[in-house]
């Protein structure tokens, strides 16, 4: 057997897909949107953007994750039962075989399609004469003078290329020399200009890539040497790091943060992409000097794009603002259709409020804080934040709230993968004002979402409680589906208070009513969750199960399903993107399907439901069902009690598992296919219109068993 074929053979053997695969199915997914004829080309080329960006976050974090054990000599078995060497080779051939697919979809259906739209991309050899002279104008003025060839020779040391940014590859050779040595040099290009000059026409807008640009005028920073070959490249760092935190967060913490992300920038080389014609020299060079082989090339061709992140400047351009179909206005909450008559506070005293974004606002949350810091009877404000807008309305009230004397308890995550500066600087901005600002507990990262707001009211004191699986982000909260609860029930209120004086004191917790936390016991309670469907299957009492989430790869969850569905369960699972889970195994799974939405907005709501004997247990939360939820973050599920916003959260899952249009079905071999009767169906039901129709009294309709 070749190995090739033992490699197919592992894999399609093993119980469990491998994480890494399948995240490049969903990316593939994502991609699939791009060719969705419905949509224009501006949208097309939104999620080839949207692609490229995943990607090199994939291959900073997850392949940069398999050069740790690779380059450290550690053992890794990856769960197709690969070990690190050949899955890393498996790994980056499905990489290639993903970057062909969008290098092919660009030039053969996007590309054509640019001219008919307004706009064209062109070379600077095929502009008109008065056009090339101000391009030429535009690289002498502005351009020129921020170059800096770095050359690489006996006297000069290998300079660092900067990561994900596009660099020149020149090769020259001094004429008058006789031996034939040639040189190499670099030039990285300027992060801080455009990627395309613009051009306006009568008709038309010409967009000059800046690169193309600069190899036409390259000769410029070489004078009076020969230039043997001018290659454009950009790599792609390792930035998967670890952070060693002692039980006792010291005061440098945030300073030892900024040194750590430092490192993202001189990380060890995981991927070159290279134009496709590449000079050998250079390439044995590099390969040479950062330790890869052929697995590591992405080679792109020539009529295509390097780095698809810079189509959004013509996405984003303003002659086309119209040309993205803007999202519906977000529609009343449903048991709060009389959104803003009346305070918040005093809504919330009489009834409780899901939250449905991004097709219902985020704004009762904010005008709950806002009024919160304003409020004389309000006495503190307590919340955990994962990732906050750039201009956050949600820091400008807790500053207020600070100023206004309030007690104010921030549990910040300073490491939000690739948020961290950002939440580090939001983070002082309140500490300097008299803000409790907690940078994370221990060794965990903290991504649950969770308000307090405590109030004085006559001889009484009321509390405010949010619960959601959605970021404070008032920014995200218009893309991101996520759910989320507004009450002022006194056992969440309960749990809540409990649960902040865990992490904000010196406090072990018992038992929390309403509440299911990570790292405390998560996994154990869920498994007795779904050991009850299993028990109930057995005694041949109804049983499922319906869980929508991001994410699913803990062995243990999806063990625990295996041994359900053999019992009888009905599990039907809604995961967006990566899933472990091998569904429809014959005597493993076959009661099991796996569906993933993947459409106008990101997919990022968590909810479980358990069929309970006919009295159903459901969930809401922060989580998915993954090792790092359950064991390296600090996570928390709330039960929804209240039966309308039960059944709305029921009502949720009932039309994600009906959706035809955004909806692809998982295969047993970990691939994925459309739901019949998608994009043609006269029955299509897509919940991205849906839920902006959706009244109270249909969500009494929806049955998952």
């Amino acid at each position: 057997m070749v190995v090739a074929d033992k490699i197919a053979h592992l894999i399609s053997s093993s119980n469990y897909i491998s994480r890494d695969l399948s995240w490049l199915q969903f990316n593939f997914r994502v991609l699939d949107q791009s060719k969705a004829e419905r949509r224009n080309v501006f949208e097309r080329l939104k999620f080839l953007a949207i692609t490229s960006s995943n990607l090199d976050e994939f291959f900073m974090i997850r392949v940069g994750s398999l050069y740790n054990y690779i380059d450290y000599g550690k053992e890794r078995v990856d769960y197709s039962g690969l070990r690190e060497t050949p899955f890393r080779k498996k790994l980056l051939a499905e990489a290639h075989r993903f970057t062909q697919a969008q290098c092919q979809h660009f030039v053969e259906v996007l590309r054509p399609m640019f001219r008919e739209n307004g706009f064209v991309i062109k070379s600077p050899q095929q502009l008109r004469k008065n056009e090339k002279e101000r391009v030429n104008a535009y690289f002498t003025k502005t351009i020129y003078p921020m170059l800096t060839p770095m050359v690489f020779d006996n006297y000069h040391t290998f300079p660092i290329l900067m990561n994900k940014i596009l660099v020149f590859g020149v090769t020259t050779r001094n004429p008058e020399d006789k031996k034939d040595n040639k040189k190499l040099s670099f030039i990285q290009i300027p992060q801080n200009l455009p990627r395309f000059y613009e051009i306006e026409r009568e008709d038309d807008i010409v967009f000059v890539p800046i690169e193309e640009i600069i190899r036409e005028n390259i000769d410029k920073l070489f004078r009076n040497v020969e230039i043997l070959s001018t290659n454009l490249l950009r790599v792609t760092r390792n930035g998967d790091f670890t952070l060693e935190e002692s039980d006792d967060i010291e005061a440098n913490f945030v300073e030892e943060l900024k040194i750590k992300l430092k490192t993202r920038k001189t990380g060890r080389v995981v991927r070159i992409e290279v134009q496709e014609d590449c000079d050998r020299w250079i390439m044995k060079t590099l390969k040479g000097r950062w330790e890869l082989d052929d697995d590591n090339i992405f080679r792109i061709p020539a009529d295509s794009l390097m780095d698809f992140t810079g189509l959004w400047q013509i996405i984003n351009n303003r002659e086309f603002k119209d040309r993205l179909p803007a999202p519906p206005r977000a529609v009343p909450p449903l048991t709060y259709p009389e959104l803003g008559e009346e305070s918040i506070f005093e809504v919330l005293k009489n009834k409780d409020i899901m939250l449905h974004s991004p097709y219902n606002s985020i704004e009762p949350v904010l005008e709950l804080i806002e009024q919160a810091a304003e409020d004389p009877n309000v006495l503190a404000i307590k919340m955990t934040i994962y990732r906050l807008a750039k201009e956050s309305r949600i820091t400008n009230a807790l500053l207020k709230a600070a100023e206004n004397g309030k007690h104010v308890s921030v549990l910040f995550e300073v490491k939000a993968r690739f948020d961290e500066e950002n939440n580090i600087r939001e983070a002082q901005k309140l500490q300097k004002a008299g803000c409790f600002v907690i940078y994370g507990i221990s060794s965990f990262k903290t991504h649950t979402k969770l308000l307090l707001i405590v109030r004085k009211e006559g001889e009484k004191v009321r509390r405010y409680v949010h619960l959601s699986s959605g970021n404070y982000n008032e920014d995200t909260a218009r893309m991101y589906t996520d759910v989320g609860i507004l009450t002022t029930d006194e056992t969440y209120a309960n749990d809540i208070s409990e649960f902040f004086n865990v992490i904000t004191g010196h406090s072990r917790p018992s038992e929390y009513t309403h509440l299911i936390t990570a790292p405390k016991d998560m996994r154990q309670q869920l498994l007795r969750l779904i050991e009850v469907e299993t028990q109930n299957a057995k005694a041949g009492l109804p049983a499922g199960i319906v869980i929508k989430m991001n994410s699913l790869e803990d062995q243990a969850i999806i063990d625990a399903f295996y041994a359900a569905s053999q019992a009888g369960v009905i599990i039907k699972l809604v995961v967006r993107g990566i899933c472990c889970l091998r569904p429809g195994r014959p005597g493993l799974s076959d009661n099991i399907t796996v569906s993933s939405i993947v459409g106008d907005f990101l997919e990022h709501s968590r909810l479980f439901y358990f069929h309970n004997n006919g009295n159903p247990k459901v969930y809401g939360g922060s989580a998915d069902l993954m090792v790092r939820s359950f064991e390296r973050r600090l996570e928390s599920l709330f039960a929804i009690v209240d039966e309308t916003l039960k059944q709305q959260a029921i009502n949720i899952l009932f039309c994600n598992l009906r959706d035809n249009i955004n909806a692809y079905e998982m295969r047993e071999d970990g691939s994925y296919v459309k739901k019949e009767n998608t994009e043609t169906s006269v029955n299509g039901f897509s919940i991205h219109e849906q839920f902006y129709k959706l009244k109270l009294e249909d969500i009494y309709k929806a049955k998952l068993f």
